[in-house]
């Protein structure tokens, strides 16, 4: 295989294992991986941290110091401390105690696509320790440019920066959107906020439980996931939230069936980028501030797009959500991420069993109509339209 994933002739999955060059969608011969790499988005852990993450995250966009300052203020009223990476220190040890538990010898190794430990010192600590086959986590769990391909781009760059494209390869579990154990947290979670209105006396008719997710430019939501489908403005990324969220309602309603008349929204937060540029709306504080005159009392707030409680959750909702929700006059609840919750640290670990046994499509757990989502990314899957199509790994050229 080249080093230089380029030069891969279409139709083919560089930096895959044997298993996986066929393309096929989902893959069912058993991989002998002989390590796990957890891959994180990464966050400052200090004041002096905070514009040279924000630089990493912005790379290759030419934003002056002086615009990220402005952006900067959410990371500074924290002490320049982003939660994440202490959230991935949790997940990486509760996967390796599960993987205790079940007798599986793999070890966990953990790298970051912005700010240390990065991706480059994980796989290459792995190459150094003879693990050479590696099973990738991205801890995100939706299809889009920035939360499925651009970890499949940075696993591509970083074997082609280390020289390591000859000797190491990189496999990814498919997105778990829809994986029960990453559901169950969020399905227990609203119920329970729901169940605590009710029983304070609230109609059912009078809460609205708003499902939140990161904002994406609308280009990339178009071209999210494979093309071989229509899946309308939002792309699949919007699909595969939607689905979630009718679930969760459903898991609701069947244990209180007296929140039936409960409705919902998918809502965004947390976008960037210029006024200009269209990003997938409504946002969620913007939404808030209408419940009054829909009648609303109570508000559940959920963040559905995100698997722990880092800065986008603290700020964006449990700050900025909240504040909005006081000031409309609304009771409000925002429910937890799954964090390193046991069913979901448990899913995990099933997503790489699925991988290690090549378990049959039709044995593989899945939530909604959509599942179970593809082990290779299909051509053309997640296109950023500003860059175009980078090398990756895990999925078909392009």
């Amino acid at each position: 295989m080249s080093s230089d994933a380029s030069l891969a002739p279409v139709g083919s999955v560089p930096f895959a294992s044997s298993a996986c060059r066929s393309g096929e969608p989902h893959v069912t011969t058993p991989v002998a991986y002989d390590a796990i790499l957890l891959a994180g988005f990464g966050g400052p852990e200090g004041q002096d941290d905070v514009i040279p993450f924000l630089r990493n995250v912005t790379r290759g966009r030419g934003i002056p110091d002086e615009r990220l300052e402005e952006v900067a203020h959410h990371y500074r009223h924290f002490g320049g401390v982003s939660p994440i990476n202490d959230h991935n220190r949790a997940l990486r040890a509760a996967l390796i105690d599960e993987l205790a538990s079940r007798g599986i010898a793999l070890p966990v190794y953990w790298g970051n696509r912005n700010w240390a430990p990065y991706l480059e010192d994980a796989v290459t600590e792995a190459a150094a320790a003879g693990h050479t086959s590696l099973i990738a986590i991205a801890t995100s769990a939706y299809s889009s440019f920035s939360s499925c391909r651009q970890y499949r781009e940075d696993f591509a760059r970083v074997l082609t920066t280390t020289d390591l494209g000859e000797t190491v390869t990189i496999d990814k579990v498919r997105p778990f959107f829809d994986h029960p154990g990453f559901v169950a947290p969020f399905s227990e979670g609203v119920r329970a906020a729901v169940e605590g209105f009710l029983d304070d006396g609230v109609g059912a008719d009078r809460i609205r439980v708003l499902f939140s997710t990161h904002s994406v430019p609308m280009d990339d939501a178009r071209r999210s996931g494979p093309r071989d489908r229509e899946w309308g403005e939002g792309g699949a990324y919007e699909a595969q939230h939607l689905a979630v969220a009718d679930v969760i309602m459903r898991d609701v309603v069947a244990v209180r069936a007296d929140a039936a008349s409960v409705q919902w929204n998918l809502v965004y937060q947390s976008r960037s980028g210029p006024p200009s540029q269209p990003w997938l709306e409504p946002d969620v504080c913007d939404v808030i501030e209408t419940l009054p005159e829909a009648g609303c009392e109570a508000v559940v707030i959920v963040p559905l797009g995100f698997v722990s409680d880092h800065m986008e959750v603290l700020w964006d909702l449990d700050t900025e959500a909240i504040d909005a929700a006081r000031e409309a006059g609304l009771a409000a609840v925002r429910t937890p991420t799954p964090g390193v919750d046991p069913r979901y640290v448990s899913g995990l670990i099933d997503l790489v069993v699925e991988r290690l046994e090549g378990t049959p499509v039709a044995d593989r757990p899945h939530r909604t109509d959509l599942g179970p989502w593809f082990d290779i990314c299909r051509p053309g899957c997640c296109e950023n339209i500003r860059a175009g199509f980078k090398p990756a790994a895990a999925g078909l050229v392009p």
